[in-house]
C-alpha cells in the first residue's frame, strides 16, 4: 500500500474521507475494489445479474460499516470478508426455498482428490465451478478458495459439518466428472 508523506497509508486517509461522506472518495474506493469483489460475488452466484446484486449489497454494507474498520489487518481483507458474508447471506436466502439433502446420504460420500485443475485455465475452472449446484458451489468456494473450515461453513450456511464435508466431496466428484466429459483434451 502506498503512503503519503507523513507515513499514514493512503487507504486510511481515503477511509476517513469516505466516512465523512465525501462522494469522490467513495467513488474512488468503489472503483478500487469493484473488480476484485465482483469476482468474489461471481463465485457464489448463478449469473452476472445475481453477482451485481450481491456486489451492490456488499458495497452498501462496506460504506455503512466503514467507521467500524479499526486498521487491525488489511483493509482489503476486511472488505473481502464483508463480500463473502454478503454472498453467503444471499445464498442462504435463496436456498431457504430449496429442500435439503438427507444427511445420511450426504455423509456416505467419500472424498477424492482433484489434480486436473492444474492443467486448466482459470476461466475454464470458473466455468466448471459454475456448473455445480448452489450448495456444492458455496461449500467448494468457501472451503477451497476462501479457506473456511467445515465448522465455519456449517455455522454460516446453517448445515452440519458432515453435510459440509460431504457436499465438498460431492462437488469434487462432480467437478472431476465434468472435466472428464468436457475437458478430456487437457488430461492428455
Amino acid at each position: 500500500m502506498t503512503s503519503i508523506s507523513n507515513h499514514i497509508p493512503i487507504e486510511t486517509d481515503l477511509i476517513k474521507r469516505c466516512v465523512t461522506g465525501d462522494r469522490k472518495s467513495q467513488e474512488d474506493l468503489y472503483t478500487h475494489f469493484a473488480g476484485k469483489m465482483y469476482a468474489v460475488c461471481l463465485r457464489y452466484s448463478n449469473d452476472a445479474e445475481e453477482a451485481q446484486d450481491i456486489l451492490q449489497d456488499g458495497f452498501v454494507k462496506v460504506f455503512k460499516n466503514l467507521e467500524k474498520f479499526r486498521n487491525e489487518g488489511s483493509f482489503e481483507g476486511w472488505v473481502r470478508r464483508i463480500f463473502v458474508n454478503t454472498a453467503i447471506e444471499y445464498y442462504r436466502r435463496r436456498n431457504k426455498m430449496s429442500a435439503s439433502i438427507s444427511e445420511q446420504i450426504e455423509n456416505s460420500i467419500e472424498d477424492e482428490s482433484i489434480t486436473v485443475f492444474e492443467k486448466l485455465a482459470a476461466t475454464d475452472v470458473i466455468k466448471i465451478i459454475n456448473e455445480l449446484s448452489p450448495g456444492y458451489k458455496a461449500v467448494f468456494n468457501m472451503y477451497v478458495i476462501e479457506g473456511y473450515s467445515h465448522k465455519e461453513i456449517a455455522d454460516l450456511l446453517q448445515i452440519s459439518e458432515g453435510t459440509s464435508k460431504s457436499q465438498l466431496a460431492r462437488a469434487k466428484g462432480m467437478l472431476q466428472k465434468i472435466i472428464k466429459e468436457k475437458y478430456s483434451h487437457y488430461l492428455k
